[in-house]
């Protein structure tokens, strides 16, 4: 078997020929093989300058004891963060300049529930001044990085992490607060509010285990040359009307009489919901999107059980006709061959700790790691992270205490 394989590269001397026949033409693709080298280069450069030029700031959002507000008014603040500019070609290709981006998070740090909104600092006031006009009464501190508390040490604690994915195209909306009927501001006894699974899991921690929910999000715009693609990408809009008109024709039950066009009449009635909420979010600011969960404890009190609630926390969201979420990549393996020496899952562990403490995805050092990012309007996540109600019961969720006022306008001076 050897010799055949031998005979058939070397005999003939086609093997040499080919080979000659590639350095002969190096002229042709070394150029290109060292231009591509530069750039990636001196982009990674002139970004991670960037970056850093900009500092960053972690926002912790204290909760007021009666939030009345619906998720509309999350939808509003998160709308006024979609900045899709980048500048010119000249801050492009030369000052590094990049779409912002921002992290939305959830945290319990020992059972107590935290949110925060991490930015680049330019960002702060735009922050504060959009969510104190939607939530008067929140309280907005800057705070240190709840991240730098632990260092990863698998000798000391052991750690689960999750990225997720979207089961269907970016088209098809998940079940929004607008599906929950919580536009409508219904009483709070009234309320059904998906976000509070996810809340009372965090809650339900004990003193020393972390659980960290993180949800990346940059402006999705039609990409050119200014995002350095050669080809461009087109909004993700474009898909859907042809994904309206898959529905229409491959999904109808009812067949139209012959010469006639399918319409929406074909349809049933979840049918033609779920087409009317796709039609809704496509009029929607529209981000790029990752979420991330960690879930953290000391080895002797590790819980593996704990795990279900990080990832069935986002199971409320998704409907059979509409989208869901799921794991995209873990840090377990299927199958022990996957990972024989287990050096993969060490690995794996450590990106996920590191890209959640560096806030990377969108760009070096942890660029789309994980995969494919998804697409999520501003509705969509201002139903995954938005601040609860009362419904939400959670004792160890950190409010103000008080209902704040502002000073009558009468007092002497």
């Amino acid at each position: 078997m050897i010799s055949l394989f031998y005979n058939a590269l070397f005999a003939n001397g086609v093997f040499l020929n080919a080979v000659g026949l590639f350095f002969s033409f190096t002229w042709l693709w070394l150029p290109i093989v060292l231009i591509t080298l530069f750039l990636q280069t001196w982009f990674q450069y002139v970004h991670a300058r960037y970056i850093t030029e900009q500092g960053s700031v972690l926002l912790e959002l204290r909760l007021a004891k009666e939030m009345l507000k619906s998720p509309l008014s999350m939808e509003v603040v998160l709308g006024a963060l979609s900045q899709p500019s980048v500048g010119s070609y000249l801050d492009v290709f030369f000052k590094g300049r990049i779409r912002p981006w921002f992290s939305l998070e959830m945290v319990s740090l020992g059972g107590e529930v935290h949110f925060y909104i991490w930015a680049h600092k330019k960002w702060k006031n735009v922050i504060e001044s959009n969510i104190y006009s939607q939530f008067p009464n929140m309280e907005i501190q800057e705070v240190s990085d709840y991240t730098f508390g632990l260092e990863f040490d698998l000798t000391k604690y052991n750690l689960f992490g999750m990225q997720l994915k979207l089961n269907k195209p970016d088209v098809y909306p998940i079940k929004s607060y607008i599906e929950y009927g919580l536009d409508k501001d219904p009483k709070e006894e009234f309320k059904t509010d998906p976000i509070t699974p996810l809340i009372e899991y965090l809650g339900s921690l004990r003193p020393g285990e972390q659980a960290w929910v993180q949800i990346l999000i940059q402006a999705h715009k039609k990409e050119n040359l200014k995002d350095l693609r050669v080809s461009e990408k087109p909004d993700w809009k474009k898909s859907v009307g042809k994904e309206i008109k898959k529905i229409v024709e491959e999904q109808a039950i009812f067949k139209p009489e012959e010469g006639k066009s399918l319409g929406l009449s074909s349809l049933t009635k979840e049918q033609a919901e779920v087409v009317a909420s796709i039609q809704r979010n496509a009029g929607k600011p529209a981000f790029e999107t990752m979420i991330r969960g960690l879930y953290i404890a000391p080895t002797e009190i590790y819980n593996p059980g704990n795990i279900a609630g990080l990832t069935g926390g986002f199971k409320q969201f998704g409907s059979e006709y509409l989208n869901s979420f799921a794991p995209k990549i873990t840090t377990s393996f299927d199958y022990p061959w996957e990972d024989l020496t287990g050096s993969r899952l060490i690995s794996r562990k450590k990106s996920l700790f590191y890209a959640y403490r560096r806030r990377s995805y969108f760009h070096a050092p942890y660029r789309n790691y994980g995969g494919k990012r998804f697409i999520l309007s501003a509705e969509e996540l201002a139903t995954v992270f938005h601040f609860p109600g009362a419904v939400a019961a959670t004792p160890t969720l950190v409010r103000t205490p008080s209902k704040k006022a502002e000073a009558p306008a009468n007092i002497p001076v």
